[in-house]
């Protein structure tokens, strides 16, 4: 016989309370929490969607879920694949030129972009308790640690700095005014100070039981102040504007809308060449202008190494009667061993013919125009069009040309570089005018593209104070002005930017940033090195033994 009595059942109670479904798996619902708002909040913040206030809340699921210190290894993965999926997401259109960039890039940003979401699982909890300078340094901390992280991406393993978070706003002019002083990264720095701020809130309602005035967070409140600032800059920088503009050009943009399928088919070429000429002729009759401003790569063949397209121009030119700036090819050394092809911008006078001076992109399109790390992605090359075809320009090169007897100054920047501030800085020390961005995003079908790529243009322009005049094949087009107001966009009569035709813009200055540099201009990234500065400060405080232990929760009243 068994020395023990066997165990009994407990009886059922019918009135004992049931468990909640979240009780009984609260781990796995966090997780699917936290991965589906992070990845919603994150996609809805950028174009082509015009939900930017969801910026100021992306960080936020990942942030508070920090505060509850998951496990680092759950948490990592958690997050690394939310940030996967959603840049897998907002680069959906690079399937149109390969699937299996596509899956690369997408997956390799997010993992980028989510490392700073490890900074945040250390940060969060060891927040709870400190005094509150120390808390408030370490949100500045962990908010330059993210400015730190996206600069990375302008340079590191080539550089892919495709949509910083300030490029979310890009419709929101208020907020954008601190990035003539600190660039682009101020603006971010904002936006992520806000989601600590929300975050911190919501850990002292629902988590600390805090009541009364203790009820208030400070964390959201320098938050807050960091925001109200971007707001007075606003309002001091662009107040009674309309009264210091001054007539600068009357532009006609010309968007032939060539699809890509044909564009360096040599049998279409003449069918190109037509396309050009009647929206050219049309457009120059009707509008008169003072300059034709046309797409990246327009002509079916190169306007300098071969004597056709460069005579189809200036013929045109001369017919129209007005100058044109347009995208093509240049060759060097033409059937020499040291040839060398150029995607460029030239400057067509309608009396002197094509300018011997021209501008050669200097940041080309990773799987676009070159595959970057060679010797490890090379074989990619069978899934990439163009390869490595083109040479990499050197210098900023600005155009100058003269109306009504005056020097015009522009400087072009061609499709993707428009998204490296320090290549717009670079054309501005040369003295330029305006910023022209030519761009053909007809690789990239009629979805988010060219939306998120127009974003980029609008922060150039509101950090270096100079209007930026930008071309593409079908779309996006049009004149932002130095504030990143979006002036005039070329749309159809179904309001879509995807179609052929012209417009003419008479576009403005403001005289008071004639011939002067904005402090981002003068100064650089400065304000990386600040920001450098205060993730490393923040961290030494929180490591510091010195400091009190994070103190537990105060009960709740009974």
């Amino acid at each position: 016989m068994s020395d023990s009595a066997p165990v009994s059942e407990p009886a059922y109670d019918p009135y004992a309370p049931v468990p909640s479904f979240y009780s009984k798996h609260p781990q796995k619902i966090n997780v699917a929490l936290v991965f589906v708002a992070t990845v919603l909040l994150t996609v809805i913040s950028f174009p082509p969607y015009h939900i930017p206030e969801a910026a100021y809340a992306m960080l936020v699921p990942g942030i508070f879920w920090a505060y509850l210190r998951p496990g680092l290894k759950l948490y990592a993965w958690t997050m690394f694949a939310a940030q996967a999926v959603a840049w897998t997401i907002i680069l959906g259109w690079l399937h149109n030129v390969t699937w299996v960039g596509l899956f690369l890039l997408g997956p390799f940003v997010g993992a980028w972009v989510g490392s700073w979401y490890l900074l945040a699982w250390w940060t969060m909890p060891r927040m709870v308790g400190r005094p509150t300078p120390v808390r408030l340094m370490a949100m500045l901390g962990l908010a330059a640690a993210w400015v730190v992280i996206e600069w990375t991406r302008t340079w590191l393993l080539g550089g892919f700095p495709w949509l910083p978070m300030a490029a979310s706003q890009w419709e929101r002019v208020s907020i954008l005014q601190i990035a003539a002083y600190t660039g682009s990264a101020g603006v971010s720095f904002v936006l992520v100070a806000m989601n600590i701020g929300f975050a911190a809130y919501a850990h002292r309602l629902f988590c600390e039981k805090a009541r009364g005035l203790r009820k208030r967070s400070q964390e959201f409140f320098l938050g807050m102040f960091l925001l109200l600032v971007c707001l007075s800059v606003h309002v001091t920088e662009t107040f009674n504007r309309g009264g210091f503009t001054v007539p600068f050009l009357k532009v006609t943009m010309v968007q032939p809308a060539i699809p890509q399928a044909v564009k360096w088919e040599a049998d279409r070429g003449p069918e190109i060449l037509r396309i050009l000429e009647k929206t050219t002729m049309e457009a120059a009759a009707s509008t008169r202008p003072d300059l034709l401003l046309w797409p990246e790569a327009t002509t079916p063949w190169a306007v300098r190494g071969e004597e056709n397209a460069k005579a189809f121009v200036e013929s045109l030119s001369a017919r129209a009667r007005t100058p044109i700036l347009l995208g093509s090819i240049a060759i060097e050394h033409g059937g020499q061993p040291d040839e060398q092809w150029f995607n460029a911008a030239f400057l067509v006078d309608p009396k002197t013919g094509l300018q011997s001076a021209y501008y050669a992109k200097r940041k080309l399109v990773p799987f676009g125009e070159f595959v970057p790390l060679r010797p490890v992605l090379g074989w990619l090359s069978k899934f990439v069009p163009i390869g490595d075809d083109f040479a990499h320009g050197t210098a900023p090169a600005p155009l100058t040309l003269t109306v009504n007897d005056k020097s015009v100054t522009l400087a072009p920047l061609i499709c993707y570089e428009d998204i490296y501030p320090g290549l717009a800085r670079d054309s501005v020390h040369e003295g330029c005018d305006a910023l022209t961005v030519l761009t053909n995003n007809g690789w990239f079908g009629e979805g988010g593209a060219a939306y998120q790529h127009a974003a980029h243009s609008v922060l150039r322009a509101v950090e270096t104070r100079r209007p930026v005049l930008r071309c593409g094949n079908a779309g996006w087009s049009g004149w932002i002005d130095e504030f990143g107001n979006i002036r005039s966009t070329l749309v159809n009569s179904k309001d879509s930017i995807y179609f052929r035709g012209y417009k003419a813009i008479n576009v403005t200055r403001d005289f008071r940033w004639i011939g002067r540099e904005s402090a981002y201009v003068a100064h650089g990234d400065w304000f990386i090195a600040v920001c450098a500065g205060l993730a490393l400060f923040g961290y030494a405080l929180l490591k510091s033994g010195v400091l009190p232990v994070p103190a537990e929760p105060e009960p709740a009243a009974e």
